[in-house]
């Protein structure tokens, strides 16, 4: 058998770019791996039309974005010139480039889809799925409690250390995106769902021959860290042996989180702290989603609301 060839090396600029986004961006592995794919994508584009990666000019982004339009959407070109963007501009602000061509490019216009949201009773059978005392059983009805409970992120969770938990005051200490960290509380489903698995799970899988259990609050059944895939393997199969009718993606439970705090009357700037978002924009979008709510408020408040 033939061995596979090692990958070219990253010309230096990238490499350059991609210490920058580890170290000082402090962006997480899988948006290094996709910012890094998109720029050497875009290198291969311009060595193919005779240009370098500097100085560049916006006709040649546009004609790159224009070929990758053929096989992505508009959330992947959006990402694209993102990394365009960030890309030159560390290199403007090394003393690399002249200027930033990327930022002379509109973004595509991105379809405003509405998150996808279980209601509160699919979520409660989701949950009570996990069910006995196996070790995985354990950790999987504390991960997803903990999920829906505390509204966190799949990599969120993953990366959940033990002292991140404060079981008295029933807190989790969470790293959000650029390693932003906040406090969130959960309740008390959770916090029993936890105990269980620290007392009877988590020990059983931490002693299996070849553990390496580290300070990792979630373990996989080989007792390592499990992975954000495991997550969504795992979640998968309960959905499933829930009866629940469509797949359910990790990141569905922490909308229902958002959704299901503001249909019972949660402050939007509250659950804006609690889901860890830089911008109240992007909370906002729960809004739309409570439209049964807002028109229940209506029909009671509204003089010319009752027939």
């Amino acid at each position: 058998m033939t061995a596979e060839a090692p990958a070219p090396p990253l010309p230096p600029e990238l490499a350059r770019f991609e210490a920058f986004l580890a170290n000082e961006r402090r962006a997480s592995p899988h948006t290094r791996r996709a910012y890094l794919s998109d720029l050497t994508q875009y290198a291969e584009y311009l060595a193919g039309a005779g240009a370098g990666l500097v100085p560049s000019s916006p006709a040649l982004v546009r004609g790159f974005l224009s070929r990758a339009a053929g096989d992505s959407g508009a959330v992947t070109l959006g990402r694209k010139l993102s990394a365009l963007r960030t890309f030159y501009g560390f290199l403007v602000r090394e003393g690399a480039a002249p200027g930033n061509p990327a930022r002379q490019v509109k973004a595509p216009r991105r379809p405003k889809l509405l998150p996808e949201v279980l209601p509160e009773a699919e979520v409660a059978t989701l949950l009570e799925a996990p069910d006995g005392k196996d070790p995985l059983a354990l950790r999987d009805r504390a991960m997803l409690e903990l999920m829906y409970g505390a509204g966190l992120r799949v990599a969120e969770l993953v990366g959940l250390d033990l002292d991140a938990i404060d079981p008295g005051a029933r807190l989790v200490r969470v790293l959000g995106k650029r390693r932003k960290e906040r406090i969130v509380p959960y309740g008390k489903p959770a916090a029993e769902a936890l105990a269980r698995w620290l007392d009877l799970g988590r020990p059983a899988l931490a002693a299996e021959p070849g553990a390496k259990p580290g300070k990792a609050l979630f373990l996989n059944r080989d007792g390592g860290r499990i992975s954000v895939r495991s997550v969504a393997r795992r979640l998968d199969r309960w959905a499933i042996a829930a009866g629940l009718p469509r797949h359910v993606h990790p990141h569905v439970l922490r909308h229902c989180f958002a959704t299901h705090l503001l249909g019972n009357g949660a402050d939007l700037r509250g659950i804006q702290e609690l889901l860890g978002h830089a911008s109240l924009s992007t909370t906002q979008r729960y809004t739309h989603l409570d439209w049964k709510r807002l028109a229940a408020v209506y029909d009671a408040a509204h003089p010319r609301a009752k027939p």
